[in-house]
């Protein structure tokens, strides 16, 4: 029986082992998806060793870190730098980005004209993912960061007035993820209108204090819960013809 499974720090919150392995039952394939949380990158190795793993998503922290144990990159993840999804394609472990699709396809029916500057809340791997999408969809688009650098905005910068002039948020942190659910970015919310579309990659739970206090304040809001299944389904098809 083939293996498959996620990795990354905190996992109890994940959809990935439902998703898929309600996946493999209905296409009656004989294999099994199984969550790998590891407290540090370096327990890695070890579990590729494993001659049944054929595939692993990849999530928060790791998507920058694990390129580094990958033995190929594809273009997916050598343009975004960071990876989401690898597969053991003829002995070799080959890294992908199934992020920017899943972003793309699931934001593109509520982008409207207004929607030409956004702010990418946080730095790290699925913020890259977003900034490749964004870049596709030709938006304009400003970072904000605890640690600013370059061009990037610190969240004290965050004024009304510049909440107000971006009217799509993007939020990529796991700020108010599961179980830490009254929490959420460290921003005001004046200047948000109904000219708003705020974006939450978190999915548990289904609306973050985020996307509330947009929608108490008339913004159009997503979650995370479309862009994750798109990006599963993006990964089943790598592994499957791997």
């Amino acid at each position: 029986m083939h293996l498959y499974g996620l990795i990354g720090t905190s996992l109890s919150h994940s959809f990935s082992a439902t998703y898929f392995n309600e996946k493999f039952r209905e296409e009656k394939t004989a294999a099994e998806y199984r969550l790998f949380p590891l407290d540090a990158l370096s327990l890695l190795p070890s579990l590729l060793k494993d001659s049944r793993l054929m595939g692993l998503n990849v999530t928060i922290p790791y998507k920058q870190e694990v390129m580094a144990y990958c033995d190929a990159l594809d273009v997916s993840a050598s343009e975004v730098g960071a990876v989401n999804c690898i597969s053991r394609e003829q002995g070799r472990w080959v890294g992908y980005n199934t992020d920017v699709y899943g972003f793309l396809q699931s934001v593109k029916p509520f982008i409207t004209l207004h929607h030409s500057r956004a702010l990418v809340l946080g730095s790290g791997g699925a913020s890259r993912a977003v900034q490749t999408g964004l870049q596709k969809l030709g938006i304009e688009f400003r970072v904000v960061s605890l640690s600013p650098v370059g061009r990037q905005l610190g969240y004290e910068q965050l004024s009304p007035e510049v909440l107000a002039a971006f009217p799509l948020i993007i939020n990529t942190t796991p700020c108010g993820m599961y179980p830490h659910t009254d929490a959420g970015p460290l921003l005001s919310y004046e200047g948000i209108s109904d000219k708003h579309l705020l974006v939450d990659l978190i999915y548990n739970p289904e609306k973050t204090l985020f996307l509330l206090e947009g929608a108490r304040l008339g913004a159009a809001v997503l979650n995370g819960l479309s862009m994750l299944r798109l990006q599963a389904a993006a990964s089943w098809e790598i592994w499957r013809r791997a």
